[in-house]
């Protein structure tokens, strides 16, 4: 599915894919389990704070609590004005993909938050899927020659270490990579 899904995007976007396009995506993946306890008054509880993820795609299993927000990008009828935050409806044992970082510009990367229960504990089971650090990322080259770079070619590994050494604050991290940055 994670090879899958790649392909598709870059389709969609007239891109031609090939093996070595998606293997430099989705080099390494890692699963990450987190735990949210009930909180008496879960508003002024964050489970997570709003942010991105690196990754390429983030594949999420639902427990049926839900609890997940993303935040619209943009002005859509029926489900919320830009800037807004949208609970993602649980479906249990349903599966979320979510774009990272690293597909900027194939798709965006979605701001996310999670919020804690009054009455039930979250337990949420994520797969990141993301390039080797010292694969090389960027722009593709189709879509430069097309429509201009908005982000310069760097090493993963280099866009890691801005990302964990700064306080994740919503999409701020993808500044670090812009062109004119």
């Amino acid at each position: 599915m994670v090879r899958k899904l790649p392909e598709v995007l870059m389709e969609n976007l007239g891109v031609k894919p090939s093996n070595s396009k998606i293997d430099s995506l989705i080099g390494l993946n890692m699963v990450n389990m987190n735990f949210y306890p009930t909180c008496p008054n879960s508003e002024l509880t964050v489970g997570m704070g709003c942010r991105s993820d690196i990754s390429a795609i983030i594949v999420l299993l639902q427990d049926g609590i839900g609890r997940l927000y993303v935040k619209v990008e943009e002005d859509i009828e029926d489900v919320g004005k830009k800037g807004e935050w949208m609970e993602i409806s649980p479906i249990y044992s349903a599966l979320v993909i979510n774009v990272g970082d690293a597909l900027q510009g194939c798709s965006k990367s979605v701001e996310h938050r999670v919020r804690t229960t009054s009455n039930k504990s979250i337990v949420s089971i994520s797969v990141f899927t993301m390039p080797k650090p010292t694969e090389k990322i960027g722009p593709l080259p189709e879509l430069v020659e097309r429509d201009g770079a908005q982000f310069r070619e760097l090493i993963f590994q280099d866009y890691m270490s801005n990302f964990f050494s700064n306080a994740q604050d919503g999409k701020k991290s993808l500044h670090f990579a812009q062109v004119n940055n």
